[in-house]
């Protein structure tokens, strides 16, 4: 790579397609087949790819065709228009690769082996489509192996097996079309040309659109491969996600703690002055050890930011059969970076009911208007796992929710990124989805202390609801209660919080009574005539009935007489250092 200053731009649109599947549908066969011209992380060239026949990370190639006609009326005025391919790893445990390379897609080729159908990891790639990119073209690869005289029947089924998955899906009625891509297999030698690949690329072109692209804001750049040139310095190779850059430029690469200045920037080989979102380049800055940044981000000095945790929204993705519990770990993957945290789900407080009186299992009401913005301002109700709408008194949207995730490493990552959840650790070979949830990072915590330093500031409250009994009365304004704490309790932590008696007065925790747990209730209101009748009864019931065994008299209450209930109702902020009780 050369310098390259003075050089102008080519008008050359540069349009992202993420190739897509199940491992060994044969989509690295299928982005050989399309590509004229290879970048320098095209085709497998890891080492370990080819040793073990799978693509193991993010590979690059494109070509160029004429610009489509519905492209030519833009503003823009491209001259032509060039199809950056991006073949994606589709082995189970690689996941986390797809997942950070779907996030820099404006289209998706979801290449299924037509013969094998969907299989899990193609329903994954689905899920990740669903989240990632506006649009989606289905690729029934391999018709060779089909017998010549049913093959178009097969590969009619199959497409109608294809439109009735994709029928709930943001790509209903998405087109499908059928390929061979390597005829014969892998090992086959090359001299059999692929089938309706020409058809693929004339798809392809009716399927662009122009991406909504913007060189303004921060630079940040998804680097997929590095390596060093004697004498000029190191290029990085990737994707631009946002902003702009240009020669001379000083960017930041946050793994190693550096800025680097760019010497040059090529475009699959033909030098240019600069690059903006969108674009596939190649980086020359100034010399380090590429072996420290095989994969990474590159970006504007200061703009990334290393987070310990972060609040997110959250959704439940549909397809996933577990539950999302809170205190459960899942492999977040955030920019693009996969790491485990542990995750506290919390929503809005439930509706209808005094926040006081909900019990911490009670979902947050369906009728919580949605939509509400994160903010510390607000108070959030804790949850012992992700609620769905789809209970059994009501089926609906999923109510607004947000998740606490605790990082077991430090990540960095852009602001309002993607961010999916996932149970990665599952068994590869279960026929089950192991895309878990997905939403946006809202606010990030940057400080390592953040438990001792910010957690506080979150004010995620459970309620808290304690039942005990009136033993005895000891005057008109003085109730002693039973049954609300256990003897080692320290009362004094309760003293001056409200209860309620079940016949309907207000009271107020003074102290303890003995040594037994027992405490003493002030009513400043004072009982009520049928209260003390109904406690006498009862202080009766309790003197006089069964001594020894033996049968009651007739000064007993009758049978369905019921003690005199008491009620203590707080709240308590999940991440309040002091454990303070707190009643509204």
């Amino acid at each position: 790579m050369s310098e390259c200053g003075g050089v102008n731009r080519t008008k050359t649109l540069n349009f992202n397609i993420g190739v897509l599947g199940h491992v060994d549908s044969g989509k690295t066969s299928l982005a050989r087949s399309l590509s004229s011209t290879a970048s320098t992380a095209a085709f497998d060239k890891n080492p370990q790819s080819r040793e073990r026949g799978i693509t193991l990370d993010l590979g690059f190639s494109s070509f160029t065709v004429d610009l489509p006609d519905q492209l030519r009326d833009e503003e823009q005025q491209y001259d032509s228009l060039q199809f950056t391919l991006v073949d994606c790893p589709g082995h189970a445990s690689l996941i986390r690769t797809i997942i950070g390379g779907a996030q820099i897609i404006d289209l998706m080729m979801l290449v299924v082996d037509v013969v094998k159908g969907i299989q899990t990891q193609t329903a994954e790639c689905l899920l990740i489509g669903q989240l990632t990119c506006p649009r989606m073209v289905v690729v029934l690869n391999k018709i060779d192996l089909l017998p010549p005289n049913k093959r178009q029947s097969a590969i009619e089924k199959m497409t109608k097996r294809m439109h009735k998955t994709l029928e709930t899906t943001r790509f209903k009625e998405c087109p499908v079309i059928a390929v061979a891509a390597k005829p014969g297999g892998p090992e086959a030698p090359d001299t059999e040309e692929p089938q309706g690949v020409p058809d693929l690329i004339e798809l392809l072109k009716k399927q662009t659109y122009l991406p909504q692209r913007n060189p303004a804001g921060d630079l940040l750049m998804a680097v997929d491969h590095c390596f060093s040139i004697r004498g000029q310095g190191t290029v990085m190779t990737g994707t631009i996600l946002q902003g702009s850059l240009a020669i001379n430029d000083t960017v930041e690469i946050p793994a190693l703690k550096v800025t680097k200045k760019i010497k040059s920037v090529q475009m699959f080989r033909k030098p240019v002055t600069g690059a903006m979102q969108g674009d596939r380049v190649g980086v020359c800055v100034t010399q380090f050890d590429p072996k420290l940044l095989e994969r990474g981000v590159v970006c504007t000095p200061g703009s990334l930011r290393t987070l310990y945790a972060a609040v997110i929204s959250v959704k439940k993705i549909g397809y996933f059969k577990g539950s999302l519990a809170t205190r459960a770990k899942f492999h977040i993957t955030v920019g693009h970076e996969t790491v485990m945290a542990k995750v506290t789900f919390f929503g809005l407080p439930p509706v209808g009911s005094s926040e006081a009186a909900c019990d911490s299992r009670t979902p947050p009401s369906l009728s919580c208007s949605l939509e509400k913005p994160f903010t510390f301002d607000r108070e959030y109700f804790y949850q012992d796992e992700y609620v769905t709408g789809q209970g059994e008194a009501s089926s609906g949207p999923d109510p607004e929710q947000w998740a606490l995730l605790e990082f077991e490493r430090p990540v960095t990552c852009p602001s309002l990124c993607l961010v999916i959840g996932s149970k990665l650790d599952s068994d590869i070979h279960a026929n089950a989805c192991r895309l878990a949830f997905q939403g946006r990072l809202l606010q990030g915590f940057e400080d390592k202390s953040y438990t001792e330093t910010a957690l506080s500031n979150l004010r995620i409250y459970k309620t808290k609801h304690k039942e005990g009994q009136v033993e005895r009365v000891s005057d008109d304004y003085t109730v002693i209660g039973r049954n609300l704490f256990k003897k080692e309790t320290n009362l004094q932590l309760f003293v001056g919080l409200k209860v309620t008696l079940s016949t309907g007065e207000s009271g107020v925790i003074e102290g303890g009574f003995g040594q037994s747990g027992k405490f003493k209730i002030r009513i400043p209101e004072g009982l009520g005539p049928e209260t003390k009748q109904l406690l006498s009864a009862t202080t009766k019931k309790r003197g006089k009935g069964g001594n020894k065994g033996g049968p009651g008299n007739e000064e007993e209450p009758k049978a369905d007489s019921q003690p005199v209930g008491i009620h203590l109702h707080f709240k308590r902020y999940v991440f309040d250092p002091h454990k303070k009780m707190v009643q509204t």
